[in-house]
């Protein structure tokens, strides 16, 4: 891998950096290792994202609803990294400028899969954190996912979300971790017509999830108020694009030149603006709302 010379460090329970969040397992990893930046507060809002290795279209929908404003009320998206779900949850988390963390199924020199070798650097490349209790060069093996799903449900302050899992998907086993260390489970309706969406209704139906339709349901049942605008306009660069739409509509070309900022860093940042009803968007061009 390219990122290979990026050094990986090691903690243990005795570490300053360790979560005291899988001080709650009954089995906690003796070890953690990783790459990346380590910043404590990334779990302090923090949100566990699973689901189906196959992804239907109805699933990346949902993700591209949801994770924007997840990203706009300030909650890292945690994830395993594998096909589907989880590489979509992190991806679309970076795409809007979030902080989200991998949690690996072997060790952090053993891309797997090996067609998320531009995921795993830009999470690195963001400041963000890639993490496997398991040594450098462990391979990944069946039994290693499991494990690895019950750091992902520890990390989690907020609770685990599901998105498409099939009645025997290994993503209701983190559902299940989740309810034993008694953390929130919420879970996404699908169409009843679709397998890949059996395991989630069946955990709706049986009240061992919460219905999810949007952000508010996740994120207002701990308790934690929506941003209001004031908050959610502490990026001097929200302020800047406020100021000039202030004066006139703009598009995102002109607003990227009177900026000097790159084109995709201001599409990012609009989408956020957006989210949060600060803006709004009408025939090529943003107005304050």
């Amino acid at each position: 891998m390219k990122i290979s010379h990026i050094p990986i460090i090691e903690i243990t329970p005795d570490s300053r950096e360790w979560p005291e969040l899988l001080n709650q397992l009954k089995d906690p990893p003796k070890q953690l290792y990783y790459r990346g930046t380590w910043d404590a507060a990334l779990f302090e809002k923090s949100l566990a994202v699973v689901g189906s290795r196959r992804m239907t279209g109805y699933g990346q929908r949902v993700l591209e609803m949801l994770i924007p404003s997840l990203v706009a009320e300030g909650v890292t998206i945690i994830s395993g990294f594998m096909y589907g779900v989880d590489t979509k949850a992190h991806q679309e988390c970076l795409d809007c400028g979030g902080k989200t963390v991998a949690v690996l199924g072997g060790g952090l020199d053993v891309l797997y899969p090996p067609e998320n070798e531009k995921l795993y650097e830009q999470i690195v490349g963001a400041h963000c954190l890639i993490i496997s209790e398991y040594p450098p060069d462990q391979q990944p093996q069946l039994w290693t996912f499991p494990r690895r799903n019950r750091i992902v449900a520890g990390l989690s302050s907020l609770g685990v979300l599901i998105i498409e899992a099939g009645e025997k998907s290994g993503s209701l086993i983190t559902a299940e971790l989740a309810r034993k260390l008694k953390k929130p489970v919420f879970a996404v309706p699908g169409p009843i017509t679709s397998s890949a969406c059996a395991g989630t209704n069946k955990l709706i139906k049986e009240g061992r999830a919460k219905m999810v339709l949007n952000t508010g349901d996740i994120v207002s049942s701990q308790g934690l108020p929506l941003r209001t605008q004031e908050e959610a306009l502490k990026n001097p660069a929200e302020s800047n694009i406020l100021d000039l739409l202030a004066a006139e509509p703009l598009t995102t070309d002109e607003i990227a030149h009177k900026l000097s900022l790159n084109i995709i860093e201001i599409s990012q940042i609009l989408t956020i603006m957006a989210i949060k009803n600060t803006i709004e968007e009408e025939n090529g061009k943003y107005y304050v709302i």
